[in-house]
């Protein structure tokens, strides 16, 4: 017998930028949720405390496939240039349990995140959204800016940020793909269709009553009970969709605290097997999808990556 690592195949971002395109990311995560996968039948993840931050062990199973991503999470690495989130994902043989590739987990995370998001977002969003603001100007802002346009016809974009410089770089990240971009303040959400949070914020980034009753919200920044990016007051008079019902009143900050505010009733979530296989969100007030990041996901896009088809 020889040793696994003969017959890994090592996905590197690159390859998976080249092999997976938003769109079909997208609609992986949708057929997922379509054929009835409950993800609230995930395996739970593991939160391991370190000095520096955080180790995440994800597992999933679905199908054919077995996946275990390995991430860290590293508060203070974007001072020294480094990507906050970084991992590695190894994707398995359901059948045999051998290891069949392993992939740069934190490219995979960038697109996988957007995809969510877009899948969720396409269920509730207006048809005809066209404008969008996004607090978060590192990759995952970036990138739900390629998400939401997989989905809506989106002509008009305004990164809202800490740090001018980085705001800036954003902006010219998406330049020339025929959007008005720009820098912009919480003040633009009055008039915004979309609004994606993607921060490292653990207090909310703006006054819910800005939040249009048209407007569908999403927020993926954190995963921790005392950590949000939402107001209590929005999630108040929203409907407010969660991946899970048990990840959310664990791990979601802007869930856990508005319960705790009596501003949201836990029974009032609706989840994302009720979103796909039940009866439409109404429109009479603002969506709000909360998500935390779940093994299933990661697992629902990795198989596209493999240079022979297979996982497509």
């Amino acid at each position: 017998m020889g040793s696994p690592l003969e017959s890994l195949d090592l996905i590197d971002g690159p390859a998976i930028a080249e092999r997976v395109p938003m769109r079909a990311a997208v609609d992986a995560v949708r057929r997922v949720l379509r054929g009835g996968y409950d993800p609230d039948a995930d395996p739970p993840r593991s939160v391991v405390d370190v000095r520096q931050g955080q180790l995440l062990l994800m597992p999933s199973e679905l199908g054919r496939w077995v996946g275990q991503k390995l991430a860290t999470v590293a508060p203070a690495n974007p001072a020294r240039g480094l990507d906050r989130i970084q991992a590695l994902y190894v994707l398995i043989d359901a059948e045999t349990l051998a290891p069949v590739a392993v992939l740069d987990g934190t490219e995979l995370t960038n697109l996988r995140t957007p995809a969510v998001s877009a899948a969720a977002l396409d269920v509730v969003a207006e048809p005809d959204a066209a404008t969008l603001v996004v607090f978060g100007t590192g990759p995952q802002g970036v990138r739900h800016v390629e998400a939401m346009r997989a989905i809506r016809p989106i002509e008009r974009v305004r990164f809202v940020g800490r740090d001018p410089g980085r705001a800036r770089r954003a902006v010219a990240s998406v330049a020339g793909t025929g959007l008005d971009v720009a820098v912009g303040t919480a003040a633009d959400i009055a008039d915004a269709d979309l609004v994606v949070c993607a921060t490292t914020a653990r207090e909310p980034l703006f006054d819910g009553a800005l939040v249009p009753r048209h407007a569908a919200v999403v927020a993926v920044g954190s995963h921790e009970p005392a950590a949000r990016e939402l107001p209590g007051d929005l999630l108040a008079r929203s409907h407010v969709i969660v991946e899970s019902e048990r990840v959310a009143l664990a791990e979601a900050g802007d869930v856990i605290l508005a319960v705790s505010e009596g501003r949201l009733a836990a029974d009032a979530l609706v989840t994302f097997s009720e979103l796909f296989d039940g009866p439409p969100v109404a429109s009479d007030r603002p969506r709000v999808v909360k998500t935390c990041g779940m093994g299933w996901q990661d697992l629902a896009v990795a198989p596209l990556a493999l240079a022979d088809g297979r996982g497509g």
